[in-house]
């Protein structure tokens, strides 16, 4: 969903409210807009793909928030990015089976924005004042978006102006909230210079209600990011470099107990739209590093104490890549040839094994992988029939792992593990076909496969949270994905309607398999207490999945507007031989049911009101389906007031009516909520 262009832009001076009505002919000014993207393939149109304005990403405080208008699209666990650990902020769609590394791919502007070592995603680094539009493109990728892909791809693109345009938006509110972000576009010499910064700051809630002590404490939060994108033409395209850079520390809701988050990229693209005579393309260089820590905490029963479990002091991780691809386009026809190339390297750094007053072991764990594909995509339109296809190479390896524990106190090894290099190549491929049935309705179908490898997280990196305890296994195999879907939908008027049924199959699903519970002891996890489980990183067998899912979008009038999106997905696991105490569960963090539905009023000119609902049925927090977390319904809602031309104010309200919607679920039955109503002042200015 990428798009280079040069275009020029009409801008007409702004009257004041009470002013009579414009000329006919106003004055013009003329700037021009540069964007290094390529447009929208052909053949997108094929597949199922939700397309989220500029309006409604930047309705939310973060982009997850915004993004969870898409029903099945979410966050590891319920918690957004104002209280979730860094840990578990991979996105995953249809609620197949989702895990904090991720199944979905997230790009911004065709740079992917996973971690490199633990593929989840700041969300935080990335401001909705930022950002111009989304694509979500659900079902697995292939062609440009390749590995990672798994359970689909949002597209996030970069907000794009003209010189001279600036931007600010100021909030305030409940939880000692305080959010503020700035864009602004300069002529720059040849090209223009897009700057932004934003900063979020909470006091935070504390997630534990019943059974509360005095270890718990508020997850609270301090972020901010800046980036710089400079423009300008280049021979017959649009050169553009980007660089940004975030940081972020939270508390994890348990006293001394903190998480902290930093990182940069940078970037270099060249492309150029094609025209009828002439074919378009677009080369990408990126580079990104990131850093994590975090201290984790053994909570003793009746949550009066806390003992240091570990303390991941460091784990410094660098990712580069490049793409490239070469596209020709007519009214009729379209193809695209590209590669894409990407390698991470990262490592664990953490202190463990608390005994006395103080840890008496060090862990570093981390190694090196890589991933290489080219592809081909084409697409025909032959009278009201639209057929797309491509497929997809890579090429996967990973090497350099180790894992080696060393004593404190004396420097002795106490575990050294350097398991093999492996590598592996994997072809994935889709194809799609899309038919006109007049007065705007069509009907679609789609096949598709994808792949993703483990992170260098899932193969090294043993964590714990609480009293529960999961080991990494070097031995992970890449996971699969081969599905379909069939659909119909309407584009006509103020109508958009599109609904499809879909059956995945997920072979070889990296998850938490459990082992055992506390007290005991188990192999190189050592003694996990009463209250806890033992867990170790497993491919278990398969997950089939099969879903329902639409999406409504209806102008009833130029005053409003309304919206309502279901999805269902009935995903369970068949454990095979790996995990046989599986088969017939539902995987961790699957709901069933996810429902969202909003309005956009307008009773007056200067005022609007837009309101949204969130449902979501039952999930497990774990993959015996033993701890449940209940369903919940959270309605957020702002209401605008337009004081002139270039000012608005408003008031935001998320969990408008204090849902009680939990996210959490220890083994001891202790239960974690979600943010409590948070209610905001804001004012916002556009010039």
């Amino acid at each position: 969903m990428e798009q280079a262009s040069r275009s020029k832009l009409y801008i007409a001076p702004m009257a004041p409210l009470d002013a009579p009505p414009p000329d006919p002919a106003p004055a013009v000014a003329t700037v021009t807009v540069r964007a290094a993207r390529l447009p929208p393939a052909q053949g997108e149109a094929a597949f199922s793909v939700i397309r989220l304005d500029q309006v409604q990403l930047q309705d939310q405080p973060g982009v997850d928030q915004a993004l969870s208008q898409v029903p099945g699209l979410s966050l590891f666990r319920r918690t957004d990015s104002s209280g979730a650990n860094p840990t578990t902020q991979g996105m995953s769609l249809r609620a197949i089976a989702p895990s904090g590394a991720g199944r979905t791919l997230v790009t911004l502007d065709g740079v992917p924005q996973n971690d490199p070592f633990g593929g989840w995603v700041i969300w935080n680094a990335l401001s909705p004042l930022d950002l111009g539009g989304a694509s979500v493109i659900r079902g697995a990728g292939t062609g440009p978006y390749g590995a990672g892909a798994l359970t689909g791809t949002v597209a996030l693109e970069e907000r794009v102006d003209a010189p001279g345009a600036v931007a600010a938006d100021l909030s305030a509110g409940e939880l000692k909230t305080l959010r503020g972000a700035a864009t602004a576009d300069v002529a720059a010499g040849p090209g223009d210079l897009f700057v932004s910064a934003s900063a979020t700051g909470s006091g935070g809630w504390i997630p534990v209600r019943q059974g509360r002590g005095p270890v718990d404490r508020p997850l609270n939060l301090d972020a901010r990011e800046a980036s710089a994108r400079w423009s300008a033409d280049f021979g017959p395209g649009v050169l553009a470099a980007r660089v940004s850079g975030y940081d972020e520390n939270r508390g994890t809701g348990v006293a001394g107990g903190v998480a902290g988050a930093s990182g940069s990229s940078e970037s270099l693209t060249w492309a150029a739209q094609p025209t009828p005579d002439r074919a378009g393309w677009r080369l990408q260089l990126w580079a990104r590093q990131s850093d994590f820590s975090q201290t984790s905490l053994s909570v003793a029963p009746g949550r009066a104490t806390a003992t240091p479990a570990n303390d991941q002091f460091s784990t410094p991780a660098n990712g580069i890549g490049f793409n490239a691809a070469l596209r020709r386009a007519t009214p009729r026809w379209s193809w695209e040839l590209g590669l894409d190339a990407r390698q991470a390297q990262g490592e664990d750094h953490e202190l463990f094994r608390f005994v006395g007053s103080d840890f008496t072991r060090l862990r570093i764990a981390g190694g090196k992988q890589a991933v290489m594909g080219v592809y081909a995509e084409g697409s025909r339109v032959e009278g009201p029939w639209l057929l797309a296809g491509g497929v997809r190479l890579d090429y996967w390896r990973s090497w350099n792992g180790k894992r080696i524990e060393t004593d404190r106190a004396t420097g002795a090894v106490t575990l050294t593990d350097r398991p093999g290099d492996r590598d592996g190549v994997t072809p994935t491929a889709r194809a799609g076909a899309r038919r006109d049935l007049g007065a705007g309705y069509y009907a679609r179908a789609a096949a598709y496969a994808g792949f993703r490898p483990p992170t260098l997280n899932e193969l090294h990196r043993p964590f714990r949270v609480g009293n529960d305890i999961t080991e990494s296994n070097p031995a992970l195999q890449p996971e699969r994905l081969y599905g379909g879907e069939v659909g119909v939908g309407r584009e006509r008027g103020g109508l958009s309607l599109d609904a499809d049924v879909f059956v995945n199959r997920l072979v070889d699903p990296i998850t938490n398999v459990t082992l055992g519970a506390g007290p005991g002891t188990f192999p190189r996890a050592g003694f996990i207490p009463a209250g806890g489980t033992f867990r170790m990183r497993e491919n278990a067998g398969v997950v089939n999945a099969v879903g329902f899912e639409a999406d409504a979008h209806q102008r009833l009038s130029e005053r409003l507007t309304l919206r309502a999106a279901l999805s269902v997905t009935d995903a369970r696991v068949d454990g095979g031989d790996q995990a046989p105490q599986l088969t017939g569960k539902r995987p961790a963090e699957a709901p069933v049911w996810t429902a969202t539905a909003g309005v956009i009023w307008t009773p007056a000119d200067r005022f609007s009101l837009d309101a949204q609902g969130r449902f979501e049925s039952n999930r497990f927090e774990d993959d015996q389906n033993l701890r449940r977390l209940g369903s919940g319904l959270t309605i957020d809602a702002r209401a605008r007031w337009r004081l002139d031309r270039r000012t608005e104010a408003y008031v935001d309200a998320q969990n408008l009516f204090g849902a009680q919607v939990a996210t959490g679920a220890a083994a001891d039955g202790t239960l974690s909520y979600a943010a409590p109503r948070v209610v905001s002042v804001g004012i916002s200015w556009r010039r």
